[in-house]
């Protein structure tokens, strides 16, 4: 795969007959050029639901207050985006159109809006679903890292006016959960936003702004997985391999992989897997296949598939008395069955957001988990494609054949 570099060029301001390096803090007095300036660019629109992306040129509006306007370099295509556009009102709440899609990516600060302080032009980074402001109650607790920051407006797909940055035909289009990483710019709060280090690959970490997080955050950082624990992962896509790996860094005995699709489980062994389990090969619930397996069920079971009756065979799946199931999978308008029980009997059940990662100040330790070789990203792409090719991406999500994820390059324009 080719990184696509792209390379902001920024105007020094002179002082007393010379020209202060970028870095200096004054430079932030020379980006008043790119404040007022209106951006066209290319995105992704979808115009209504269940309908194909369509390539248009867009204006994205100056960052306003608290935020910040980043070139988007590279993005993944998440299945969650193809659920919001194909899948709206049957287990996904509706969204607004026309809308950006994409909350997968990375990209480099462009200019930034007036009471940002964190945050230079140029500055490597990645945009988050899941804001942190650090100053509310949520932000300051260890139990959660659930900010509410924007968190009404990001979700129906506009800013904290109430308004998006991006605008095509004279009218208005949602970004999708305050992000839209499928426009080669996009404007994102100051609070869900995380600047990373300036030597990461923004080709490979862009997997962190959700997948890779979520799977590997539900092990380590909601599930707690503990050393020689026996543990059961349902479904093997992005965030499930994410959770193998989570498992295998926690250090488990047994981790069983389980998916329909036999085609996954070489990368799920690869990642840490100690065997993979297909349900469609036994005449049994596959609850029953995994506690016979484990010898009286698993210590921990992490769903990563997003479907009731996974969740409930994944907690079933668990070991009674201790037994923790963690619910990774995402579905919005769905229930779960649970037999009181099985709840009665010692085991807990638990959601994970984001991987219970506290989104701005945790994303960059994982980006250096990567750097320093303890964190596996490469090996989850399995298409490069550019942008103008999205629609293809998002077929073969359809078809089935996406066990990973989509990398998608952004072309670099001149301003």
């Amino acid at each position: 795969m080719t990184s696509l570099l792209i390379r902001c060029q920024f105007k020094r301001k002179k002082e007393n007959n010379r020209l202060l390096p970028l870095e200096h803090r004054g430079h932030f007095q020379c980006c008043s050029l790119y404040l007022s300036q209106v951006i066209t660019c290319k995105a992704a629109i979808a115009w209504e639901p269940g309908k194909p992306l369509s390539i248009e040129d867009v204006e994205v509006a100056p960052p306003k207050s608290h935020e910040v306007r980043i070139k988007v370099v590279t993005t993944g295509v998440c299945q969650t985006d193809n659920e919001y556009l194909y899948e709206t009102e049957q287990r996904m709440k509706f969204r607004p159109f026309p809308l950006v899609l994409g909350h997968e990516g990375a990209g480099i600060v462009e200019s930034v809006g007036p009471d940002v302080t964190k945050f230079s032009p140029g500055d490597k980074v990645i945009p988050l679903f899941l804001p942190q402001c650090e100053e509310c109650d949520r932000c300051r607790s260890p139990k959660t890292n659930q900010c509410r920051r924007n968190w009404a407006n990001t979700q129906v797909g506009v800013l904290a006016d109430g308004t998006s940055r991006i605008s095509c035909r004279g009218q208005q289009v949602y970004q999708f959960l305050g992000v839209s990483s499928f426009s080669q710019y996009t404007v994102v709060p100051d609070t869900s936003l995380a600047k990373i280090r300036p030597d990461a690959p923004l080709d490979k970490v862009f997997l962190l702004g959700c997948g890779v997080s979520t799977g590997y955050g539900a092990a380590v950082k909601t599930g707690k997985v503990e050393k020689d624990s026996k543990c059961a992962v349902f479904g093997l896509g992005a965030v499930g391999l994410a959770a193998v790996m989570g498992c295998k860094a926690a250090e488990a005995k047994t981790i069983i992989g389980i998916d329909v699709n036999p085609a996954r489980f070489e990368k799920a062994m690869l990642l840490g897997a100690t065997g993979c389990v297909n349900p469609s090969n036994y005449n049994k619930s596959i609850q029953e296949v995994i506690v016979e397996l484990s010898q009286g069920g698993v210590d921990y079971a992490l769903e990563c598939v997003g479907s009731p009756a996974v969740m409930t065979a994944a907690l079933e799946s668990t070991i009674d008395a201790w037994g923790v199931c963690v619910i990774a999978g995402w579905s919005e308008t769905e229930s779960m069955n649970v037999a009181v029980e099985k709840i009665l009997m010692g085991r807990t059940l638990m959601g994970t957001y984001f991987g219970g990662w506290k989104s701005v100040s945790d994303v960059p330790k994982l980006v250096d988990a990567y750097m320093n070789n303890t964190l596996k990203l490469n090996e989850f792409i399995t298409h490069s494609l550019p942008l103008d090719r999205i629609n293809q991406a998002f077929d073969t999500l359809k078809n089935g054949t996406r066990y990973e994820l989509i990398h998608l390059q952004l072309p670099a324009i001149s301003l």
